[in-house]
C-alpha cells in the first residue's frame, strides 16, 4: 500500500502516520515526489485497511498496489525516476551511453577506449576487473588492479565509471574505485549480494538475468530497493531461448513493457544480446527507438586481441558511427545523446 500525503502535510502529521504503521510492523520507504510525499507500506493488507490511516491529518488517500513489487512498482510512484551517478543523470531526456571494453586488461587498453569513447559522446566509461566466466581457464580479470586503472581513467577523462561485481569482497573493493556497481546476469538471483549492494547505497546497474522473467528482474530490484537504496538502473540483455544463430535474444518488447510497469530507467545492452558486432548497431538504434534510457556498448581498441567478447566489441570507429546514428533516431523520438562529440 502507498499513503498519499496532502500537500499541506506537515512534519509532524507525517510522523504520526509513520508511528502508526511501525506500531503495527509495517515496513516503512519515503518516497520524495517534486510535489508531495508517498509512504510506502510493506505488510498485510487487510491490517492496513484496519488501521484509519484515510482519516488521520495529512493523507490525502491511500493506494493499494497489486503488484509483487511493491517499490519500484509504477504504482508506487507516478513519474520515471532519475538516478544520479555524479554528474551523469540516467532516465532523463539525454540517454545514457555506457560504454568500454568489457575487461580491463591493461592500463593503455583502457585509457585508449576511454578516450575514444569520451570523444564520442559517451557519459559513462565500463569495464570489468572481476569477470565471471564459464570456464575456469578463462580470463578473470585484474581484479584491484583493474579498479585501480578504471579510477585513473575516470580521473583523466572526467567520464564515470561503472563495473561489475560478483561477491562481497569484490563489492567492498568497488566501493573504493567506481562510481556505480553492476550486478550481472549471472547474480541476478544472488539475494544476499542483492541486499548488500542495497546497503551500499551505491548506484546500481541490474541486469536481467539469463532465463529471467521480467516478474523475476523487477522482484531482484525490489531486494535493492527495499535495503534502502532507490538508484537502480535495470538493464536488457537478451534471454536465452531455442535460437542459436544469436549469443542470446534481445527482448526488446521489454523495454516499454518494464517502463510501463516500473518507474525506474531501463537501458539495453545491443553487445552482450547478439554476441556478434555487425548486430549492435542496428540493435542499439532500435532500443533507443523502443523508449531505452540508454545503452551499454562494448568498445575495445583492437577487437581481434581482446581477452574477453571481442566478437561482441565494437571498434572506436564504428562506436563513432553508432553515436552519429543515435542522435538522429534519439531526435525523432524526442531524445538527446551525450550533447555533441568532444574534440579534446
Amino acid at each position: 500500500m502507498v499513503i498519499v500525503m496532502d500537500l499541506t502535510a506537515g512534519p509532524e502529521q507525517i510522523k504520526a502516520v509513520q508511528q502508526r504503521l511501525e506500531q503495527y510492523g509495517f515496513e516503512i520507504h519515503f518516497i520524495r515526489g517534486v510535489k508531495r510525499l508517498v509512504i510506502g507500506a510493506v505488510g498485510d493488507r487487510q491490517e492496513i485497511t484496519s488501521l484509519g490511516l484515510e482519516i488521520m491529518p495529512g493523507v490525502e488517500k491511500i493506494l493499494p498496489i497489486m503488484k509483487p513489487y511493491k517499490l519500484v512498482s509504477r504504482e508506487s510512484k507516478g513519474r520515471h525516476s532519475l538516478v544520479k551517478v555524479k554528474d551523469v543523470i540516467i532516465g532523463g531526456n539525454e540517454l545514457a551511453i555506457i560504454a568500454g571494453p568489457c575487461a580491463v586488461e591493461s592500463r593503455e587498453q583502457l585509457l585508449t577506449a576511454a578516450r575514444r569513447v569520451r570523444q564520442a559522446g559517451a557519459s559513462i566509461l565500463r569495464g570489468g576487473a572481476f569477470k565471471p566466466r564459464t570456464s575456469p581457464y578463462s580470463f578473470q580479470g585484474l581484479e584491484e588492479e583493474g579498479l585501480k586503472i578504471l579510477a585513473e581513467a575516470s580521473q583523466e577523462t572526467g567520464l564515470v565509471t561503472v563495473t561489475e561485481i560478483i561477491d562481497e569482497n569484490s563489492l567492498d573493493l568497488a566501493l573504493k574505485y567506481v562510481d556505480m556497481v553492476q550486478v550481472g546476469a549471472r547474480n541476478m538471483q544472488n539475494y544476499h549480494l542483492l541486499r548488500m549492494v542495497g546497503r551500499s547505497g551505491k548506484p546500481v546497474l541490474l541486469k536481467r538475468g539469463f532465463s529471467s522473467t521480467v516478474e523475476e528482474w523487477l522482484m531482484a530490484a525490489e531486494y535493492i530497493v527495499s535495503e534502502g537504496n532507490e538508484n537502480v538502473v535495470l538493464c536488457e540483455r537478451g534471454i536465452r531461448t531455442f535460437e542459436n544463430a544469436t549469443r542470446n535474444t534481445l527482448d526488446l518488447s521489454a523495454v516499454p513493457l518494464v517502463k510501463g510497469l516500473s518507474h525506474l530507467p531501463v537501458l539495453v545492452d545491443p553487445s552482450h544480446a547478439t554476441g556478434i558486432q555487425r548486430l549492435v548497431a542496428p540493435m542499439g538504434r532500435a532500443a533507443v527507438a523502443a523508449g531505452a534510457d540508454g545503452l551499454l556498448v562494448e568498445v575495445h581498441p583492437e577487437p581481434s586481441k581482446a581477452l574477453c567478447d571481442g566478437p561482441q566489441s565494437l571498434t572506436p570507429e564504428d562506436f563513432d558511427s553508432l553515436m552519429a546514428e543515435l542522435r538522429m533516431v534519439a531526435a525523432a523520438v524526442g531524445r538527446v545523446v551525450g550533447g555533441a562529440a568532444c574534440n579534446d
